[in-house]
């Protein structure tokens, strides 16, 4: 059963990958529909993954929302809430564990690093870097540090922010 859940994963992240890399599919396809009469689209995105190679993904694929709602004229006003295992990538120390995952972990600061230079709000919850134990001095100086994300996740949703799973 788990084999096949991975199989799922690996498929999907494939799929992801291929999508994002033609590019293409972007120019004649837009979201006309959703974005209809939308000034401003406001979405938090929770990032809740133990998979350093995933969690670049859905990063790129967050940037790439952003550009896309931007170029369609919308005003993307983005926060992404990190909880869990996603902490263990967003460290300037990571652990001996990682040490196999240097290439995903540099995608994942560059990523990082381009989402706040685009204005995304970048939080991380503080009970997961405890649990994790990531200490909050060494996160990278884009992320806020809050102490509960899930707090966060309902404070922002009353603010009429729409929530994105990634899991």
């Amino acid at each position: 059963m788990r084999v096949r859940a991975q199989l799922r994963c690996i498929v999907s992240v494939v799929f992801m990958l291929l999508l994002l890399a033609t590019g293409s599919w972007a120019m004649a396809i837009n979201d006309a529909s959703a974005l209809a009469g939308l000034k401003e689209g406001k979405g938090i995105f929770l990032v809740k993954t133990g998979n350093p190679e995933k969690t670049a993904l859905y990063l790129k694929i967050i940037k790439s929302a952003h550009q896309s709602m931007a170029q369609q004229q919308v005003e993307p006003d983005f926060i992404v809430v990190f909880i869990g295992p996603t902490v263990l990538f967003l460290t300037t120390e990571p652990s001996a564990d990682l040490a196999d995952d240097k290439e995903e972990l540099a995608a994942i600061a560059a990523l990082v690093t381009a989402l706040d230079k685009l204005g995304v709000r970048l939080e991380v919850c503080a009970i997961a870097t405890d649990f994790f134990k990531v200490a909050n001095d060494k996160l990278w100086p884009e992320l806020a540090i809050i102490g509960n994300g899930f707090n966060s996740l309902i404070g922002y949703q009353n603010k009429g922010y729409g929530l994105v799973p990634i899991f």
